[in-house]
């Protein structure tokens, strides 16, 4: 899969304005406090950018931050380094997780799961997270909704236009796998520069996420909707799952 390689550079500027990270890290530290986790270990898997790992960066002494796009740590180093966060960043495939190290939090926002296309990546994803948390530690993960994937997304096209960055994108849904098509012109001097990437995100259903989950240890406290106390409806677009490791 050909993906977050030049989009890196052009990440924040379509994606931001969207999320409110500040938003979802209040809600990420409040969970922490209702739970009594420590603020010493975190780590940020599939970081990106490092939106949210720079929101939270300043809560925890020893920040760690995973992604396997070297363009995508890249643009994340420079951005967090320069406002002065000491944060470690690794490139690995968080389905082979390999720290040596566990932590008190863990992180992994914005759909990245949805990414994990088949069961067996699933299952060693959650039990690398599981083998690298403290015992009692906790892990937040979100993930796009299967209507979101199904009914929303779907086979559909989408554009934006403005003044630096066009692009066009376009899906298609097959056995709940989602293949997105995504065509970039970027503005350089008189002229656009086009490029092309691929992406897939997997629709789950609950069922699934929760048998994985307890099949690997996983104790699940709550499910938010959208990094909100608010009621899961039948079209609620993303859920947010926070896992306990017990002792």
């Amino acid at each position: 899969m050909d993906c977050y390689k030049e989009f890196a550079h052009i990440y924040d500027e379509l994606i931001n304005s969207d999320i409110d990270y500040k938003k979802w890290a209040m809600q990420i530290l409040k969970v922490c406090d209702e739970l009594n986790i420590d603020r010493k270990d975190y780590l940020d898997i599939a970081c990106g950018t490092g939106n949210i790992t720079g929101e939270l960066a300043p809560e925890f002494n020893n920040i760690w931050a995973v992604d396997l796009s070297y363009e995508m740590l890249t643009e994340a180093e420079t951005k967090l380094r320069a406002k002065g966060n000491k944060i470690n960043f690794v490139c690995q495939d968080i389905c082979e997780l390999n720290l040596n190290r566990k932590f008190d939090l863990i992180t992994c926002c914005l759909d990245s799961t949805n990414y994990i296309l088949e069961s067996d990546n699933l299952k060693s994803y959650f039990l690398c997270v599981f083998n690298h948390l403290k015992d009692e530690g906790i892990f937040i993960f979100d993930i796009n909704s299967y209507y979101k994937l199904t009914s929303i997304l779907g086979n559909n096209t989408y554009n934006y236009d403005d003044e630096n960055v066009t692009y066009i994108w376009q899906n298609c849904l097959d056995e709940d796998i989602v293949d997105m098509y995504l065509t970039f012109f970027v503005k350089q001097g008189e002229l656009y520069k086009r490029f092309d990437e691929e992406h897939s995100e997997r629709a789950y259903r609950h069922e699934e996420i929760k048998k994985f989950l307890c099949e690997t240890g996983f104790e699940i406290i709550k499910i938010m909707n959208n990094y909100e106390d608010k009621v899961i409806e039948d079209i609620t677009e993303r859920l947010v799952y926070v896992v306990r490791k017990g002792c």
